[in-house]
């Protein structure tokens, strides 16, 4: 009992010595520490569990230092044969009979066998991840992984537009690449088919094989078209989210090729005329 006392008392003192620091600091004659700031008794509480497990982690690791001693057979065996023999606490089979216990059941009778010390050493570790992950996480409010992952994307999207800003893509006019045009092709009537038919005559779209467009007929008018979409409230609209670069490039010039064609239905002339 006595060995027990003063540990508690330990504690006990040293954290009355740091509510009384604390109250000296921040208390006042109208109110005290402990009323006016709510963190100070989350605090000690904190304080006293920590200061409670330090006291069985110290006591354990003096147990398993005079126990490793005193079930090795004093200096028997090697450094790492006395360190398993203390981690398991093993009682011999000539002993078994010092822990049997009282009951029987169909002549099978149980051992009063303690926790091995691996075992309770591996619950005091899960126990100091939990004072570390509380503290962190609900202490000091650390980033959990949800607002870790929300920084991370914030912090790639400022890097990708930083990198388009200081690299912006060149578009290039390359109709005599069949590689190119085809690939726009397949684009065009995967996406573009429904507002501009499939021969590129116009439906609620514009007809793309005159001589008119509405905001520009060079390859670079026609990809910022497709890029950032048309007029503002009529217009089509932004591909840039649903298209890479690189296939708004390729569809621009399979439309660059479609001028001259005779489409079926082919829409009447819409915006300025262009020539090259």
């Amino acid at each position: 009992m006595k060995k027990n006392l003063i540990p508690f008392l330990r504690v006990v003192t040293i954290v009355g010595v740091v509510a009384l620091f604390i109250e000296l600091l921040y208390g006042t004659k109208e109110s005290t520490a402990f009323a006016k700031y709510y963190q100070v008794p989350l605090f000690l509480t904190f304080l006293f569990f920590l200061l409670v497990f330090t006291e069985v982690v110290l006591k354990a690791v003096q147990n398993l230092i005079s126990g490793i001693k005193s079930r090795s057979g004093a200096e028997e065996g090697t450094l790492w044969q006395r360190f398993y023999a203390g981690m398991v606490e093993q009682v011999p089979l000539e002993k078994e009979g010092d822990i049997l216990l009282e009951h029987e059941h169909d002549g099978i009778r149980e051992l009063d066998n303690t926790l091995p010390p691996w075992w309770v050493y591996l619950f005091y570790a899960t126990i100091v991840f939990m004072v570390i992950y509380l503290v962190r996480f609900e202490v000091l409010k650390d980033d959990n992984q949800i607002d870790e992952y929300n920084k991370d994307v914030a912090r790639s999207k400022i890097e990708v537009a930083e990198y388009k800003k200081n690299n912006p893509f060149e578009v290039r006019l390359l109709v005599d690449d069949a590689s190119v045009v085809e690939a726009g092709k397949k684009v065009f009537q995967t996406n573009c088919v429904a507002c501009h038919a499939m021969d590129g005559g116009g439906g609620i779209g514009p007809n793309l094989t005159d001589d008119h467009w509405i905001l520009g007929g060079n390859i670079k008018d026609i990809y910022n078209t497709i890029s950032e979409g048309g007029r503002d409230g009529k217009g089509m609209v932004a591909w840039k989210s649903l298209l890479k670069p690189t296939e708004i490039e390729q569809v621009a010039n399979y439309i660059k090729t479609l001028k001259g064609t005779k489409p079926a239905n082919p829409k009447g002339p819409e915006g300025d005329l262009y020539t090259e």
